[in-house]
């Protein structure tokens, strides 16, 4: 994929300039409302501040195969986790918007910051590289993992510091954490919001996909502990979830968002 010349390659800890394509400062005080929807899969628009940012559009297919391809083309920026085509289509995506790899890059006062980490339990021998986002919008520190099935090391943990919304993949696979690996990563990030991602829905070809379902997660033994103890509490969502800065608490919460494209009725099958 080529590169475009204001996007300058960028190794972690430097800064590149989008300056081409900001349309001005963005700051908290213009919009204190994040506006989160689902688009299924590890796919999730996010608008707020002036600011929109897609991650991780896909092309419909296994575990995606019955959602409507995402169209990026509107949003400010797009990143992306890797170019599998899972997480990282860019058919319906403008290029000139587009982080593809780590780095970080700003876009008039936005940091971007893209952490690499092994996509798969190999080495990245199977799948290569999977890139963690990290950025500040209106206020909060939003963190997307990709799909990645690697431990997080004590690196990364430190770039990642502790997220106020944390967008986590927990369905297992080649190329994803399992349940129990996804709880590990929460535990070390200590994230104030989870947004589970990457697990199996109705809209899935099941032969095609090798992702758990979302109930796979919300069984294990810890999590129920920490809910029976008032320690973490799990909220249903529709597809679109609206958040402010302030609203975040120190007990930790698991929203539970239905991807949006999915028919109504399967709903409860999504969150059970």
């Amino acid at each position: 994929m080529k590169r475009r010349t204001f996007l300058q390659s960028a190794q972690l800890g430097t800064i590149a300039a989008i300056a081409a394509i900001a349309s001005g400062t963005r700051t908290r005080a213009q919009a204190a409302t994040l506006t989160i929807d689902y688009l299924g899969h590890t796919c999730f628009r996010f608008s707020g501040g002036g600011l929109s940012v897609m991650a991780n559009p896909f092309r419909p297919g296994g575990c995606t195969a019955g959602f409507p391809a995402p169209d990026a083309r509107d949003v400010d920026i797009t990143v992306v986790s890797s170019l599998l085509l899972d997480e990282g289509a860019t058919d319906n995506v403008n290029e000139d918007r587009l982080l593809f790899e780590s780095g970080v890059y700003q876009f008039g006062d936005t940091r971007f910051e893209g952490i690499p980490i092994p996509h798969d339990r190999f080495n990245g021998l199977r799948f290569g590289t999977n890139t963690i986002w990290k950025w500040n919008h209106v206020g909060m520190n939003v963190v997307h993992l990709g799909g990645g099935a690697a431990p997080l090391q004590f690196e990364q943990r430190a770039l990642i510091g502790r997220p106020d919304l944390l967008l986590l993949p927990i369905g297992g696979g080649d190329k994803s954490y399992t349940p129990q690996e996804a709880l590990v990563a929460m535990r070390a990030l200590r994230p104030h919001i989870v947004i589970p991602t990457h697990y199996q829905t109705t809209a899935a070809d099941a032969e095609a996909c090798d992702a758990e379902p979302l109930s796979s997660f919300l069984e294990l033994e810890e999590l129920q502990a920490q809910r029976e103890a008032g320690e973490l509490t799990v909220r249903a969502s529709s597809g679109t979830l609206t958040l402010t800065a302030d609203a975040i608490g120190e007990t930790p919460q698991i929203y539970l968002m239905t991807p949006q494209g999915l028919p109504s009725a399967s709903r409860l099958r999504v969150l059970a």
